[in-house]
């Protein structure tokens, strides 16, 4: 008996420590996704590339979207409503450029934290239609990416900055906001305005939430602790299946998926890494549903002045590779100018990355992560009988790559693109070969082998 209470006390202590951040929310429960639903989760996990846009009012001031209203005065940073006028966005240029990347979905910020909306909403005068552009930014986003053939995700913040009936979380709200905290009130603007998105813009493919944690205890070793306060999941992702069944959820709590959620985002970390941001120590890797990582490419995610771009299309396309080898998708980032321009550096990266993907996107679209870990010199990622092996640190081998534990039989191998042979021969061990790799370009951005295989 005592064994039992000392076990019972250790789990207890264990909950209490490392807070599933879900103790008031559990999402959906008993949710059946539709057959639309599952088959976009597989046009998903196929995709395997998209481009996130961060963009709103904060851009007028050079600042980090959202962010720049977090303990500022609300009265003062309104007035950017007036000086935010956009006027060089161009939607199809934009979705070209996407599509000229190798990008196969768009994630757009309908509404950041500081609760601007650059879509036409009914619920708030706090939004894009009421600034000297005054066109409908989502509309137009909406309407070239089904002409172009991209699909299109729209990210919503759960947190709030700038609306008295959001109730203070962990970080800061503006001031000088006038009004009580009217929590229910809160979660019905939010489910209106998630109506409006799902009903007038055609189909969307997915709602990309973010902002959970503001209403998450945090401890003191910076894990997740209990919830302050419920966003009422069951009304909103039912809503949300109800009005598009197809349409994907996905929430960006850093935590393990709910019931409900059509696939896993990490934020600026590779899945089961937690070695970019630093954000998945909670985040149990999901094994049933698609996955994805994003990332930016300088220092911030919206438009800011502050922000040098110190990324390569190398360091980039290595990402992109990375997440393939753990069966992930990778959503990259631009942030617009105030006048609604791609920054010339982001485009510049993404153009690259599109050349790239125009010789080696093969291995890559349609993939799943392999029967191997990454490993010091790459990945390996897997498309029926093939298997392609993505090099991208050729200093790591000398003139033999070995692979073992093989589930299946190798029956051929070839350098990706010249079709060049590739010798090989069985290992000491069953499930192991020998490559005999010379010649490896140290300054290459990937080399590729192509492997044939069969069952044993």
């Amino acid at each position: 008996m005592k064994k039992i209470l000392l076990i019972s006390a250790l789990a207890l202590a264990t909950l209490i420590t490392y807070g599933q951040g879900n103790d008031l929310d559990k999402g959906q429960v008993n949710y059946i996704p539709s057959r639309e639903n599952l088959e976009n989760r597989q046009w998903f996990q196929d995709a395997h590339f998209g481009m996130f846009i961060h963009f709103g009012i904060s851009s007028v001031l050079g600042e980090e979207i959202g962010w720049a209203l977090s303990g500022k005065d609300v009265n003062k940073y309104r007035e950017n409503i007036s000086r935010f006028d956009p006027e060089k966005f161009d939607a199809a240029s934009i979705v070209k450029l996407a599509k000229g990347a190798g990008m196969k979905y768009i994630t757009f910020t309908t509404r950041h934290h500081d609760s601007f909306s650059m879509f036409n909403t009914r619920y708030s005068d706090w939004s894009i239609m009421n600034t000297p552009y005054h066109k409908d930014v989502l509309k137009m986003l909406a309407d070239e990416c089904h002409k172009q053939g991209i699909r299109l995700f729209c990210y919503y913040s759960l947190t709030d900055f700038y609306r008295a009936d959001y109730c203070q979380g962990n970080v800061k709200k503006g001031t000088g906001i006038k009004g009580d905290c009217n929590w229910e009130e809160y979660l019905q603007f939010m489910r209106n305005q998630l109506t409006e998105i799902l009903t007038n813009y055609g189909p969307i493919y997915g709602i990309w939430f973010d902002g959970h944690w503001d209403q998450v205890n945090t401890l003191p070793n910076n894990r997740t602790g209990t919830q302050k306060r419920a966003w009422g999941y069951d009304k909103i992702y039912k809503l949300i299946h109800d009005l598009q069944p197809g349409c994907m959820i996905v929430n960006n709590h850093h935590l393990s998926p709910f019931p409900g959620e059509d696939y896993q985002t990490f934020e600026r970390d590779l899945p089961g890494e937690n070695s970019g941001a630093g954000f998945s120590a909670d985040a149990k890797v999901s094994q049933a549903l698609p996955l994805e990582m994003s990332d930016i490419i300088g220092h911030s995610w919206g438009y800011a002045t502050d922000d040098t771009v110190n990324r390569s299309s190398r360091e980039l396309i290595h990402l992109l590779v990375k997440s393939a080898g753990l069966g992930s998708n990778f959503l990259l980032n631009i942030g617009p100018t105030p006048e609604g321009e791609v920054r010339p550096a982001h485009r510049q990266r993404l153009l690259e990355i599109g050349q790239w993907m125009k010789s080696y996107g093969e291995t890559i679209y349609g993939t799943r992560k392999s029967w191997m870990k990454p490993a010091d010199w790459g990945v390996a990622v897997e498309k029926g009988n093939t298997v392609y092996l993505h090099i991208l640190y050729p200093d790591k081998i000398r003139d033999q790559l070995v692979l073992d534990n093989l589930p299946f039989k190798i029956t051929g191998a070839s350098w990706y693109g010249s079709g060049k042979p590739v010798k090989f021969n069985p290992g000491k061990s069953s499930g192991e070969i020998i490559l005999q790799i010379q010649g490896l370009r140290p300054d290459d951005v990937d080399q590729v082998i192509f492997l044939s295989t069969s069952a044993k």
